[in-house]
């Protein structure tokens, strides 16, 4: 494997679009392998829309884009998949098969992005498993599973193909606090293993306690706090 210096992410000059309207324009920003990113702003200024776009789900129309060491400029449909191979996506709605167990569930995905050795997927199920705490959990269905018990799976989906970044939109959103907790710490050990993050949250404790690097979107602009002073008073207002 070579190892490089170059950010996850990387957009020049960028825009944001939703159809034919722009939600965020001229983009400049980086994120190093590792970093650990806080993705802020109020409801509706562009956060999930910046997201879908970094995993090719809005295509990138303006400007320059990289991630993982694809380029989200014309990417192709039939390229997508490889892509998101070297992503892992947290979504807030969870979005597991209810009708399958977890363990179907997250062989579904390893087989949508090219897993095929029975043995080695098991292993890897596992493996996957026991780092969110659910080692015991791979032959129950989700409705048996509590809010954080299901987010905790949907992590470990987002992991089985060991990626360079995870982005989450909203993680800890429909969880209560004490849960919500619990969560965050596994991203933290996640990122502590050399994993980079980006996380969309509403959670103005996090901001609070954890110093890490947050970029807000206002006003159909991004704003980084490595070169701004961002105010956090009317992020959730």
């Amino acid at each position: 494997m070579v190892f490089t210096d170059e950010p996850v992410v990387k957009m020049s000059n960028a825009c944001v679009f939703q159809g034919i309207n722009t939600i965020l324009k001229e983009l400049n920003f980086s994120i190093a392998k590792g970093e650990f990113v806080f993705l802020i702003g109020r409801t509706g200024s562009g956060k999930s829309s910046l997201l879908k776009t970094l995993y090719a789900d809005l295509p990138l129309i303006m400007g320059e884009g990289e991630i993982a060491g694809y380029s989200l400029n014309g990417i192709k449909s039939k390229q997508v998949p490889f892509l998101r191979r070297k992503l892992g996506i947290v979504f807030q709605d969870f979005q597991l098969f209810p009708d399958r167990t977890v363990a179907e569930n997250l062989y579904f995905v390893m087989r949508a992005t090219g897993w095929k050795d029975k043995t080695k997927m098991k292993s890897r199920m596992i493996e996957v498993l026991m780092g969110v705490g659910l080692g015991g959990a791979a032959t129950k269905f989700p409705h048996q599973l509590s809010g954080g018990e299901q987010q905790r799976v949907v992590i470990a989906r987002a992991l089985l193909n060991e990626p360079s970044i995870l982005l989450a939109d909203e993680p800890t959103g429909n969880l209560d606090p004490e849960v919500s907790d619990g969560i965050f710490r596994l991203f933290q050990e996640i990122n502590k293993r050399g994993t980079a993050i980006l996380m969309a949250t509403h959670n103005y404790d996090l901001l609070k306690k954890y110093p890490y690097r947050i970029l807000k979107c206002e006003n159909g602009s991004l704003l980084d706090s490595t070169s701004t002073d961002i105010s956090l008073k009317t992020v959730f207002s």
